[in-house]
């Protein structure tokens, strides 16, 4: 990026800054670090730097929180402790920015001298993850109560000499970073420790105060640091061999995980340890990409002489760590470290069809998995945040996750506004190389994408406003004919799914429609009319001519006959219910998509009220995916492609959602609904963890009863439904033991607790907080 560009990305960030009401801290420290990564010349990638600092201190604070910023990587010892593992988050807030991590320095400081010693990778490249400044350094700024601790020319910092570039396998150019290669022959001893020499080191360069070039504006990390199990054991721990014998060992992880491995052996010199996941190649996506192999990174390690140790900074992805030691090596020790995007594994599902189960709790590893600095499509080819993809993975942290995993779901919003080129939303950002798949970028502004349902399940108004008006500006891109269709928008990348049979033409106009909807709705929330006339004209247009355009006796069609086509119309309201005989068929004959759109045409199922037919695609689909001996679910029902990947997740939301029946109606959950469609199942028990607290449901259909348990949290409203079935009818409902339905007809309402309405489906009643059974008996029509 040249000097006059990244100057007006600073302005552009500044102003972005000050409209979202940020006012960061001015920088009195600056940038530092070695000759060679000054501004102008050609930096050096894959670059590990070593920074050490002694500071004197007469009494330790209370507090001392440091503000800590590189370009890309860090590690960061206090007296020897490892206070950070892994800092530093991929760049780009927005373009030509970057973060900072604060980290509170106050429980490893002592009276007296400290040594605070930082270790730094610079990448130097960018991918589908990350975007590269072009320049390696560190900023840190700390208040240690009595004086400032500033990174300037008083530090020392040299360039780690063990740490270079790898023989063989290269890694793919599709997301940054680098493999790792460590001749242990070359290492600095104890260098991280207090009292370490470093009297031969360089003393620091400065190389400018935020926001200086290259690195830009600064803004606060806005997620967790990471997660640490610290060193772990392998699963097949007491199987693995005590010497290296040339041929691969496989070390086998508990489930698929984020890992640095780690090995503790007595060698000679000179010997490469080689260490690689199962997950090392990579195949390419289906529809085309499947003849295609990506490398990802892995490990050369070079041995001294006698015993050592050795942890590899970089995390890789796998179910396996495979070492390669050779002859003459013994092995005192194979660990793991894990680490991960901080939050619990907090909600649950369990049902009487293990089938289920087993996917739901795939769906879970999955998800978690494709969580780190960015919402991942995958761990191991790309790491890049199709905002797609990422409209199917935030609903379904709503369902299994704490809610700090709602930070990562806000900075996905930021970033996908904030990256937007001009008037146009693009779909993987933040990354070298952002391109707009327009159909992406309306599926995450419609319901069902990343705004709508985090304000639904937050609450969290704030976001969505300041988005409206980059999706309208967006929205009027897009031109339509005189009969109110719109017209194709190719973007960079006129996507829908990968593989056949896709009618894009119906697609395009049920994603517009669904995002004009979305819109519309926006502006009642924020109370914003200026375009609401534009909007609902849009909408009517397109209303009156879809069916008239593509409607046929053997469904909605104007390519082709498609499930996916098919499934929208019913998901966004544009399907009447008269249709829904055709398009069950068409939904259950056919099975052409991926998991991606798989998600919408068991949504539509559900929706049309058949929840037998989804319960059994669901099973059918994804058979073969639980069947396999891996943690994860893969990206294709057919194998192709990677063996993690988020889009195929659905089924974790959609059984909660649908199955057990909890969603919100209001944001924020100030009131929700259990209204369940178990279908074939018999027993279903969920925890949702909501913003307001855990809901527990618990359900029991039997022959000639339905039971309904719920724990519902404070400040909560409950909408219940004990729901109907075509071969018994209810004859008497019980809550708490007190009979509210009889005969056709609610009886008095009791404390906490009132009849809504005898609806097509449901006798529905409100709750409030606390514990309620609910027993409904069934009886055969005579």
């Amino acid at each position: 990026m040249n000097v006059l560009k990244q100057g007006r990305t600073i302005l552009m960030v500044a102003l972005i800054s000050s409209l979202r009401g940020i006012a960061e801290e001015p920088w009195q420290s600056s940038w530092i670090g070695v000759a060679e990564t000054e501004y102008g010349k050609s930096p050096t990638a894959n670059q590990w730097s070593c920074y050490r600092k002694t500071v004197h201190l007469d009494a330790v604070p209370r507090k001392a929180l440091a503000r800590v910023a590189v370009d890309s990587k860090y590690w960061l010892w206090v007296n020897g402790k490892l206070v950070v593992f892994e800092g530093g988050l991929n760049r780009g807030p927005a373009p030509g920015a970057g973060y900072y991590d604060t980290v509170d320095l106050a429980p490893y400081l002592q009276s007296g001298e400290n040594s605070l010693a930082i270790l730094a990778w610079y990448w130097g490249n960018g991918g589908r993850n990350s975007v590269d400044s072009g320049a390696g350094g560190l900023l840190l700024e700390a208040d240690l109560g009595d004086r400032q601790l500033v990174s300037d020319k008083s530090w020392k910092v040299r360039q780690h000499p063990a740490y270079g570039n790898t023989s063989g396998d290269r890694p793919s150019y599709l997301y940054g970073g680098h493999n790792i290669g460590f001749d242990a022959r070359k290492d600095i001893p104890d260098w991280i420790m207090p009292g370490a020499n470093d009297t031969d080191w360089e003393d620091a360069e400065e190389k400018g105060v935020p926001p200086c070039l290259p690195w830009g504006p600064l803004e606060a990390r806005p997620i967790p640091l990471w997660k640490d199990s610290g060193l772990r054991s392998y699963a097949n721990d007491s199987a693995l061999p005590g010497e290296g014998g040339g041929d691969p060992i496989t070390a086998e992880l508990p489930h698929a995980a984020m890992i640095s491995p780690y090995l503790e052996v007595d060698a000679p010199a000179g010997l490469t340890i080689d260490i690689r996941t199962d997950r090392f190649r990579v195949q390419g996506g289906p529809g085309g990409g499947g003849n295609n192999f990506y490398n990802s990174h892995h490990t050369e390690y070079i041995t001294r002489e006698g015993r050592q140790a050795f942890e590899s900074l970089d995390w890789l992805y796998g179910e396996n760590v495979i070492y390669t030691i050779p002859t003459g090596v013994k092995i005192r020790s194979l660990k793991y470290r894990e680490t991960g995007y901080d939050c619990e594994f907090h909600g649950s599902f369990e049902c009487d069809d293990p089938i289920l189960n087993a996917l739901w709790l795939k769906a879970r590893r999955t998800l978690y998995i494709c969580m780190r600095d960015n919402y991942m499509d995958c761990p191991d080819r790309e790491r890049g945040q199709w905002i797609g993809d990422v409209s199917s993975q935030v609903l379904q942290t709503f369902y299994c996750l704490g809610r700090r995993s709602d930070r990562l779901s806000l900075k996905c919003i930021n970033d996908f506004i904030r990256w937007r080129n001009g008037d146009v939303l693009r779909g993987n950002i933040p990354g070298a190389h952002p391109s707009e798949l327009p159909s992406q970028s309306l599926h995450a502004i419609s319901d069902h994408g990343i705004l709508l349902p985090y304000y639904l399940h937050t609450g969290d108004l704030a976001p969505i406003r300041a988005a409206y008006p980059a999706i309208i500006s967006y929205l009027k891109l897009w031109k339509t004919g005189e009969d109110g269709l719109v017209q194709a928008r190719r973007g960079n990348w006129h996507w829908f799914d990968h593989l056949d049979h896709q009618d894009k033409t119906v697609m395009e106009n049920c994603w517009y429609y669904a995002a004009l909807k979305a819109a519309l709705q926006i502006a009642d929330l924020i109370g914003a009319s200026g375009e609401k006339e534009w909007l609902k004209g849009r909408i009517a247009a397109l209303e009156a001519a879809f069916d008239a355009a593509f409607w046929k006796p053997d469904g909605y069609r104007a390519e082709c006959t498609d499930e996916r086509a098919n499934a929208l119309a019913v998901v966004f309201g544009l399907a009447g219910e008269d249709k829904y005989p055709v398009i069950r068929k068409i939904l259950t004959s056919q099975a052409y998509c991926t998991p991606y759109m798989e998600a919408y045409v068991l949504e539509a199922l559900f929706m049309m009220g058949h929840a037998d037919d989804a319960f059994e695609r669901m099973k059918r689909r994804y058979a073969e995916m639980v069947d396999a001996g891996t943690t994860t679910l893969w990206e294709d029902f057919s194998g192709v492609g990677t063996r993690n990947h988020a889009w195929s997740g659905a089924p974790l939301s959609l059984m909660c959602k649908y199955g057990a029946g909890v969603a919100p109606v209001t944001p924020g959950y100030e009131t929700y609904h259990v209204l369940p469609q178990m279908g074939p199942l018999k027993h279903i028990k969920t925890t949702v963890p909501s913003v307001k607290g855990d809901i527990g449901v618990e359900l029991q259909n039997a022959a000639n009863t339905f039971t309904m348990n719920l724990t519902s949290p404070a400040d909560t409203t409950a909408i219940i439904g004990i729901p109907k079935r075509d071969d018994v009818s209810i004859a008497s409902i019980k809550a708490n033991g007190q009979t509210v339905w009889e005969n056709g007809k609610p009886r008095a309402d009791i404390d906490g607790l009132d009849f809504k309405e005898d609806a097509e489906h449901y006798i529905m009643f409100t709750v409030q907080p606390g514990n309620w059974r609910v027993d409904a008996s069934l009886s055969k029509p005579d």
